[in-house]
C-alpha cells in the first residue's frame, strides 16, 4: 500500500471516529509507523499535524451540525470538547466568530473527505533515485532563518521568497565574504525547534570553522549526528532547479520510503546541500540529506 493509500485510510479513521479518543499514537500504530515517522509522513502528505487536522475536522462536523436545533452542548460532547466555553473558545478562534453567530449568519454541509491523489504529482524526470548512506557527526551552520508551515503548501512558497531575499538583499554576497567559514557550500536545514501547530525553522547557512568567532547578526544552529539516506536531484536549468528539488522531495517521501524498510530519524534535521554543482544555469544539482534508522 503506497503512503498516499495510507494517509487516505487513516483521514477516513478519523472522520469515522471523531467522537472517540483519537491521539498520535494511537493513528501511527493503525498506520504502521512510528510516532516519530508518521509525524513527518502526515505533515508532509496532509499539510497539518496529526492532531491539528483532527481538531480541524473535528470543528468542521460540528460546525455543520449547528444547521440543526441540536443545543450546542450537546454538539461540543460529540465532537470531543468538554465544555460550552472551551468549543466556544476553539470556534471562534477557527472561524472568527462564536457557535451563536454561526448558527444565524452560516450554514455549512457535512464536510467532504479531502483527496490525497495531489501527492502523487511530483516531477522527478523520469529518473529512479537510489540514495547514498552516509554518517555525520554532529556539526553547525550558521546564518539566517525563518519560521514556516506545511499547511496549505506554505512552506513551499516560504522557502523559495526566503532564498530570493537573501540571494538579493546582500546577505548572501555578505556571508560569503566572512573570514568565520570553513566553505562556501551552503545549506537550507528544516525542522528545528518543531512546535505543536507545525511550524518550524528552516535555516540557510555554511559551516564555520571550528572555534571560530561567529559575528553578530547570524544565527547558528546545530545539525544533529545522524545517518543520512542522500538523494540528489535530477540535473536542471534555471528556473526548473525549484521543481527538480520538490520533485525529489516527492519522491523520497511516496516511492522510496514506503519501499525502503527506513523510517525518518527521530531527533534528527533534514538538509539540502548546494555545492558548487548549484553554480551557472545549467544541470543544476542538489543533495537531499534525510536523518534515517531502520525500522524496528
Amino acid at each position: 500500500m503506497s503512503y498516499a493509500d495510507i494517509l487516505q485510510d487513516t483521514l477516513e479513521y478519523i472522520d469515522a471516529h471523531l467522537g472517540e479518543e483519537l491521539d498520535l499514537g494511537l493513528l501511527a500504530a493503525r498506520a504502521g509507523f512510528s510516532p516519530y515517522h508518521f509525524i513527518h509522513v502526515f505533515r508532509f502528505g496532509v499539510g497539518y499535524t496529526v492532531m491539528d487536522y483532527v481538531r480541524r475536522r473535528r470543528l468542521a462536523f460540528a460546525a455543520a451540525e449547528l444547521s440543526s436545533d441540536r443545543r450546542i452542548l450537546d454538539i461540543a460532547l460529540e465532537y470531543g470538547f468538554e465544555t460550552h466555553s472551551g468549543f466556544s473558545r476553539a470556534f471562534r478562534r477557527h472561524y472568527g466568530c462564536s457557535p451563536e453567530t454561526y448558527r444565524t449568519h452560516a450554514h455549512t454541509g457535512t464536510p467532504e473527505l479531502p483527496s490525497l491523489s495531489h501527492i502523487k504529482k511530483y516531477n522527478t524526470g523520469g529518473i529512479v533515485m537510489e540514495p547514498k548512506f552516509v554518517t555525520r557527526p554532529a556539526f553547525k551552520i550558521a546564518g539566517y532563518s525563518i519560521r514556516t508551515k506545511n499547511t496549505d503548501g506554505q512552506n513551499s512558497t516560504d522557502i523559495p521568497a526566503f532564498w530570493g531575499r537573501y540571494i538579493q538583499d546582500g546577505r548572501c554576497d555578505k556571508m560569503h565574504k566572512e573570514n568565520f567559514l570553513k566553505s562556501h557550500t551552503e545549506y537550507g536545514a528544516s525542522c528545528f525547534a518543531m512546535e505543536a501547530d507545525g511550524s518550524f525553522l528552516y535555516a540557510i547557512g555554511c559551516e564555520p570553522k571550528d572555534g571560530a568567532a561567529i559575528p553578530e547578526g547570524y544565527e547558528v544552529f546545530e545539525i544533529p549526528a545522524a545517518t543520512y539516506a542522500v538523494f540528489s536531484s535530477p540535473p536542471a536549468d534555471g528556473a526548473g532547479f525549484t521543481a527538480s528539488i520538490q520533485g525529489t522531495w516527492g519522491y523520497i517521501f511516496n516511492e522510496w520510503f514506503p519501499k525502503s524498510g527506513y523510517e525518518y530519524a527521530e531527533g534528527g534535521a533534514d538538509f539540502e546541500l548546494y555545492d558548487e554543482r548549484c553554480v551557472g544555469e545549467t544541470g543544476k544539482v542538489c543533495d537531499i540529506y534525510i536523518p534515517v534508522s531502520k525500522k524496528g
